[in-house]
C-alpha cells in the first residue's frame, strides 16, 4: 500500500480548503462517498485514505478536479494543466464512470428539471428525502441507498430523464448502459416496465410532420454528439419531443373579454382542458394592463406546464383598445413580452399560448396618447432562476391572432366564427389526442369555409409559433 508523501499531503489539504460546499458534495459523490458530512475537515481524510489505497494517487487527484472543472487548481496545486490530465487520462481513468455520468447529469440540471425528477419520484422515496433534495445527486443517493439505481441498474434515471424532456441526458445514459454491456460482455441489466410517457405518441403522417416543422420558426439547438441506434432514437423521438402537460391544473389560462360575447366560451373550454381560468370582461385598456399584471403577481399561477392568455377586444393592426373609444391603446407585442422567458423566469421552457380576437377599427388619430412604455411592462411576481441563457427569450410561444371587421358586432347575438371554430376544435382535440397544431389546422379549415360561404364578412387569421416540441392539451 503506497503512503502519501508530504507533497499530495499539502495539495490534499489545499485542494479541500479551495472547494466550495457543493463541489465538495460532488467529490465525495465521485469518490463512492455517501456521506453526508461534507466539512473540509471530513474532505481532507477521506481523500488521504482514498490516496493510500492508489498507485497513482496525483492521478486520481487530478482526475477529480478535472471533474469539477476547477482547472485554477489543477494549476496552481498540482503544478499542471487540463490538456496534460486530459493525455493522462486517455487509457486509464481511475474514478468510476458510472460516478462521473451522475455528476455530470447533475450539473447539466435546472432547477426546472430536478423539481420535475422530485415530482416523478416522489411516490418511490419518502416524502422528506424529496423535500431536503437540493440537487440531482442528493436524489441519486436516496435512490442508491433504496438499490434502486446502481452502475448496473440505470433504466430509471433514463425514464425519468425522458418523461422530463431532456433527451439530451437520456441519451447519454442509454450510451453509458450500451457501452457497459458491451464492455463486459453481458446486458447491462435487466429490462424493467418503462414508466408510461405522459403523452400519446402523434399519430399524423409524414408530410404532416414536416408541415408542423415548417411553420415553426427557426430556434436554436444544443448540439448532440453521443451516438445511438437509429431504431432507439427514432423510438425516444417519438417519446421525448413532446411538452409536459400532465399538472393538475395544467396551468392558469387568463381571458379578457372586452367585448363581452364570447369569453364565457372560452371559460367552459379550458376548464374541460383542466386548466385554472381567471375571466375578465369588458375592461378598459389600463384595466388591461392591470388584469395581467395581476397575474404575474401570483407565483401559483405558474406552478403548472402551461400558461394562456385569449383576448377579445377592439383595434388596430399592432394594438388593443380594449372598452376605449379613444387612445394608442394596448401594443399586442408588449403583451406577449409580459410573459417572455427573460419576464417571467418562472415559465420558461413552458408553453405560452395565445390566442387573439380583434375586432378591426379604421385607422385614425388619437384624441389623447396612451402609449404604454416599456418600463410599465416591468414585473417582479416571477422570481426564481432564470433559463433564458439556455432557451431562446421567445421560444415555446404559440400566436394564434384573428381579425374581422368591427362592424359584424352590430349583428344582434353575434359570436365569433374564431372562437366557436376554435373551441370546437379544441374539444375535438381533447378526445381525440390530437397535437395543437393539427386542431389550429381544424380551425383554419373552419374560417375558410366561413369566408367562402359568407363574402364580405371575412376573418384573417395568423398563426406564428415558436414552439419546440409536440403539445397536447389533454
Amino acid at each position: 500500500m503506497a503512503l502519501p508523501d508530504q507533497r499530495q499531503l499539502q495539495a490534499i489539504n489545499q485542494t479541500a480548503e479551495a472547494l466550495s460546499s457543493c463541489e465538495r458534495r460532488r467529490l465525495f459523490y465521485l469518490c463512492d462517498s455517501l456521506d453526508t458530512d461534507n466539512s473540509v475537515a471530513c474532505m481532507k481524510e477521506m481523500l488521504k485514505s482514498k490516496v493510500m489505497c492508489l498507485e497513482r494517487g496525483n492521478l486520481f487527484l487530478t482526475e477529480l478536479i478535472l471533474q469539477l472543472r476547477r482547472f485554477d487548481i489543477l494549476r496552481k496545486v498540482y503544478k499542471t494543466s487540463r490538456d496534460e490530465v486530459e493525455r493522462a487520462l486517455k487509457h486509464r481513468e481511475v474514478l468510476p464512470r458510472f460516478r462521473v455520468l451522475m455528476a455530470n447529469i447533475n450539473e447539466d440540471m435546472a432547477n426546472d428539471d430536478l423539481d420535475s425528477v422530485k415530482f416523478l419520484l416522489s411516490s418511490e422515496l419518502p416524502r422528506e428525502k424529496v423535500e431536503n433534495a437540493k440537487s440531482f445527486l442528493d436524489v441519486i443517493i436516496e435512490l442508491e441507498k433504496l438499490d434502486m439505481v446502481s452502475p448496473e441498474r440505470v433504466d430509471l434515471i433514463e425514464d425519468c430523464l425522458r418523461n422530463i424532456g431532456r433527451i439530451d441526458l437520456a441519451k447519454k445514459v442509454m450510451a453509458y448502459k450500451m457501452s457497459v454491456g458491451t464492455s463486459e460482455g453481458h446486458s447491462s441489466q435487466p429490462q424493467r416496465h418503462r414508466a408510461p410517457c405522459p403523452f400519446p405518441t402523434p399519430s399524423g403522417s409524414h408530410s404532416q410532420q414536416q408541415t408542423r416543422q415548417a411553420q415553426s420558426l427557426p430556434i436554436a439547438t444544443e448540439k448532440i454528439h453521443v451516438q445511438v441506434p437509429a431504431f432507439r432514437e427514432q423510438n425516444c423521438q417519438s417519446q421525448l419531443d413532446r411538452y409536459k402537460c400532465n399538472t393538475k391544473p395544467r396551468g392558469v389560462c387568463v381571458i379578457i373579454d372586452c367585448v363581452g360575447n364570447d369569453g364565457d366560451m372560452l371559460e367552459q373550454t379550458f376548464k374541460a382542458l383542466h386548466f385554472n381560468v381567471v375571466l375578465h370582461k369588458l375592461l378598459s385598456v389600463d384595466e388591461t394592463l392591470s388584469a395581467l399584471r395581476g397575474i404575474l403577481i401570483q407565483r401559483e399561477n405558474f406552478e403548472g406546464d402551461a400558461f394562456v392568455c385569449c383576448i377579445i377586444s377592439r383595434g388596430k393592426e399592432s394594438h388593443l383598445l380594449g372598452t376605449d373609444s379613444y387612445g394608442t391603446g394596448l401594443r399586442l407585442d408588449n403583451v406577449r413580452r409580459l410573459f417572455t422567458a427573460d419576464a417571467c423566469p418562472k415559465l420558461a421552457g413552458k408553453p405560452k399560448l395565445f390566442f387573439i380576437q380583434r375586432y378591426s377599427i379604421p385607422e385614425f388619430t388619437p384624441r389623447v396618447t396612451m402609449e404604454h412604455r416599456d418600463e410599465d411592462l416591468e414585473t417582479d411576481g416571477c422570481d426564481g432562476l432564470s433559463r433564458y441563457d439556455i432557451i431562446p427569450t421567445d421560444a415555446d410561444v404559440f400566436w394564434s391572432h384573428c381579425w374581422t371587421d368591427e362592424c359584424q358586432l352590430a349583428q344582434g347575438h353575434h359570436r365569433s366564427i374564431y372562437v366557436k371554430a376554435l373551441t370546437d376544435a379544441l374539444h375535438k382535440g381533447q378526445r381525440r389526442k390530437t397535437h395543437l397544431i393539427d386542431v389550429h389546422t381544424e380551425v383554419n379549415g373552419a374560417i375558410y369555409e366561413h369566408n367562402r360561404r359568407n363574402p364580405g364578412a371575412d376573418y384573417h387569421l395568423d398563426l406564428k409559433h415558436t414552439l419546440r416540441k409536440e403539445l397536447y392539451l389533454i
